[in-house]
């Protein structure tokens, strides 16, 4: 695990209408975001009226990813 960046996250699930997921993806192939974070985004927005930045935390090492980055390899359909 040596250079990674690990961020401590809680897997959760949510359901959405087909149609609903399909633009989601569109948003992130378009923003270069992946989808939980447009996600986590949106609740930060909505709810939790907050905008939080920057990393959520880091291995000790150099950053090669951001937390940002952190689920982008599962947004392939």
């Amino acid at each position: 695990m040596i250079g990674q960046v690990l961020t401590h996250m809680t897997k959760t699930q949510v359901y959405l209408r087909d149609e609903k997921l399909a633009a989601l993806h569109e948003l992130a192939r378009e923003t270069g975001q992946s989808v939980a974070e447009l996600i986590r985004q949106a609740i930060r927005r909505v709810w939790l009226k907050s905008a939080q930045h920057g990393l959520v935390g880091l291995w000790d090492g150099p950053a090669l990813r951001t937390s940002v980055e952190h689920d982008s390899i599962y947004d392939e359909v």
